[in-house]
């Protein structure tokens, strides 16, 4: 009798495994034809000279569009920039993100005002954001040289978007304050759900509040941490139209991002086949990223639970 529900219990757990593959499978070939299939068609084109004027002259050129542009002053440029600013804009979300929903939980009355607001800036478009931080940083009518004279007394024309690196520093600005009330919403959702026994605990054992947010809340939220990082470093993307609005990548290249360059290798200057194996440089560069972040995840998750 129990050899022969072992039978049945095993060959039942087959027929789900097959089951579960063939549920799959539609969105295995969904995948396969929207994402995988134009990624290989995108670096076939990286491995020739297309040019959108003359695609009748495309050509095979094997890597050199890869090492031309690891010999180009302006990627490495383009690069450097996208890694520092990258770099700043997810910390300084973080920090920010952090601290506003800390003070947010902490609030118990007109919650539902306090988060409208604070989502306010996620409701504009990133091009009305940047015409709206041009116009904020603009050094003859722009608001923040009226502001700095009204402080001071002293008219100086400051050249926000023309001298580097102020106007990598306007754009930072504005992509703070676009994206950080994601970062709250995310965190903000990590501290609803944190359990209270923990801190009940700690409060009897007589842990400050500042020992509570370092050993108990911020290995608890640690995975929302990660989470709203990779996704914030991947959406980072749309820093594009900012750049593209408040200085177009210039003066002479000096706020050029790597989006901004691949735009302009690809769409302006009709190089397609550079501009695609930019592109590739920069998904390679996203996803070893995104790994380490994935890691660094896991690791936490083995640590909290």
């Amino acid at each position: 009798m129990n050899l022969r529900l072992k039978k049945d219990l095993k060959k039942s757990s087959k027929n789900d495994r097959y089951l579960s593959w063939f549920m799959i499978i539609p969105a295995l070939a969904v995948v396969a034809v929207l994402i995988v299939v134009p990624m290989i068609y995108s670096f076939s084109l990286s491995l020739t000279n297309m040019n959108l004027l003359k695609p009748a002259s495309t050509q095979f050129i094997g890597f050199r569009n890869y090492i031309r542009l690891f010999q180009d002053e302006i990627f490495w440029r383009a690069f450097w920039n996208t890694i520092l600013f990258m770099t700043l804009a997810v910390n300084v979300e973080f920090i920010l993100g952090l601290f506003i929903a800390q003070l947010m939980f902490k609030v118990t009355r007109g919650q539902g005002v306090i988060r409208t607001a604070i989502m306010a800036p996620m409701m504009f478009a990133p091009v009305l954001v940047g015409f709206q931080f041009k116009w904020f940083f603009n050094d003859q009518v722009g608001l923040v040289n009226n502001l700095l004279y009204s402080l001071t007394g002293d008219y100086q024309i400051i050249p926000w978007l023309i001298h580097y690196p102020m106007n990598l520093l306007a754009i930072l600005i504005a992509e703070i304050w676009m994206s950080t009330p994601f970062m709250v919403i995310i965190f903000l959702a990590g501290l609803v759900s944190l359990p209270t026994e923990p801190f009940e605990a700690a409060s009897v054992d007589g842990a400050s509040g500042w020992q509570q947010f370092r050993y108990i809340t911020l290995p608890l939220i640690s995975p929302f941490i990660y989470i709203a990082m990779v996704i914030r470093s991947l959406d980072l993307g749309r820093a594009y139209d900012l750049v593209r609005i408040m200085t177009g990548g210039g003066p002479a290249n000096r706020s050029e991002m790597i989006w901004t360059y691949t735009h302009r290798l690809a769409i302006t200057n009709n190089r397609f086949g550079m501009g695609t194996a930019m592109s590739f440089i920069t998904v390679a560069v996203s996803f070893a990223f995104v790994i380490y972040l994935f890691r660094q995840l896991s690791k936490s998750l083995q640590e909290v639970y």
